[in-house]
């Protein structure tokens, strides 16, 4: 019974996100660019945490948009000389002395992911765009002399640009696989909803940044679920250092329980990422995150390592493979995965 109804959960929600999908690609048939925007965007291929440099916009404009997006917006790539598709406003907020044109992307750039790191990408999809990310990792870890290790899969992530550029609707689901010598325990985990809104572009050394309210939804198998719904909030920034190099960053917090007492408490993470772009296809990248417990009963700070490679298969398709390890005791030892993302426009 528990999983038909964590099945009927996912399913409404899936529902819900897939007509706003059909609805959203509706409203945005028929609106199309001619201004070169400012494109914020990582080291390509690599996404560790989005956007950065910013070109010249060509043509100066003010920051009055009304209610519906202007006939510039949307233009498909292949009807553009200099293949562009130029978002209509993908940040809330100008730095001082940008305009409107500097508040677009392009997304006839390839697609920027949330994977393969720790730190998600610091832009929206774009109203209308819908990616999939998935993946697969394995965790090995040696404690009090017992070997544990796990298995995440399918790791999907549903990215949906809804009503405005700067606005992204998220659903995640994941299952798990934990075995040592003593047990094996396989289930659903609790489902992720989040909001992802775009906040700033990047001008200089001030960042692109976004803010994303999040949650855990009491979906998961009883060995895995929290039993409650658990709120947090995410905040996102990068840069791109030259044509190359780019560094991204994240902070959040987030309510969890302890692994051991099941007491609630408040969870703060922070991570820095650097991309590196090796040729057009081939990128990769280099991570630190941590997890800082507030008021835990027994979980402690956990530091990591990792990184990892991207390849570009297409301009709406992306391949990726990482690895990495723990920095102290309480960290898992080792981890690697790898995942495949797809943009729809």
């Amino acid at each position: 019974m528990k999983l038909l109804r964590e099945l009927h959960k996912f399913a409404v929600v899936l529902a819900v996100m897939i007509a706003t999908v059909v609805l959203t690609n509706k409203v945005v048939i028929g609106q199309q660019p001619t201004t070169l925007a400012s494109v914020v965007r990582i080291a390509e291929p690599m996404r560790v945490g989005e956007s950065l440099v910013s070109t010249e916009p060509t043509v100066g404009s003010s920051l009055v948009y009304s209610n519906s997006a202007s006939p510039d917006c949307g233009t498909c790539c292949k009807q553009h000389a200099k293949s562009q598709r130029l978002t209509c406003r993908s940040f809330l907020f100008p730095w001082p002395g940008q305009d409107a044109a500097d508040l677009r992307l392009d997304l006839c750039d390839p697609l920027v992911t949330d994977r393969p790191d720790f730190t998600e990408a610091s832009s929206t999809v774009g109203r209308g765009v819908t990616q999939f990310e998935l993946g697969y990792t394995y965790f090995s870890d040696q404690a009090n002399g017992t070997r544990t290790q796990s298995h995440s899969y399918p790791e999907v992530l549903l990215r949906q640009g809804v009503f405005r550029d700067w606005l992204e609707l998220r659903v995640a689901y994941n299952a798990a696989s934990v075995n040592n010598d003593i047990t094996t325990v396989n289930g659903s985990e609790d489902l992720y909803i989040g909001a992802k809104i775009g906040l700033t572009p990047q001008d200089g050394w001030l960042p692109e940044m976004s803010i994303l309210p999040q949650a855990t939804l009491d979906t998961g198998s009883a060995a895995f679920t929290d039993g409650q719904a658990l709120f947090g909030t995410n905040w996102l920034y990068s840069w791109e250092i030259n044509d190359s190099v780019s560094l991204a960053g994240s902070t959040q917090f987030n309510r969890t329980l302890d692994s051991d007492s099941g007491k609630e408490y408040t969870q703060w993470a922070q991570s820095i990422a650097s991309g590196k772009s090796i040729t057009d296809e081939f990128g990769c990248y280099l991570e630190w995150y941590a997890f800082f417990p507030d008021n835990a009963d027994t979980d402690g700070v956990e530091h990591y390592l990792n990184g990892g490679f991207t390849y570009l298969i297409s301009d709406n398709i992306q391949w990726d493979i990482r690895a990495g390890f723990g920095l102290n005791e309480d960290a898992e030892d080792f981890l690697t995965g790898t995942g495949l993302s797809i943009r729809f426009r």
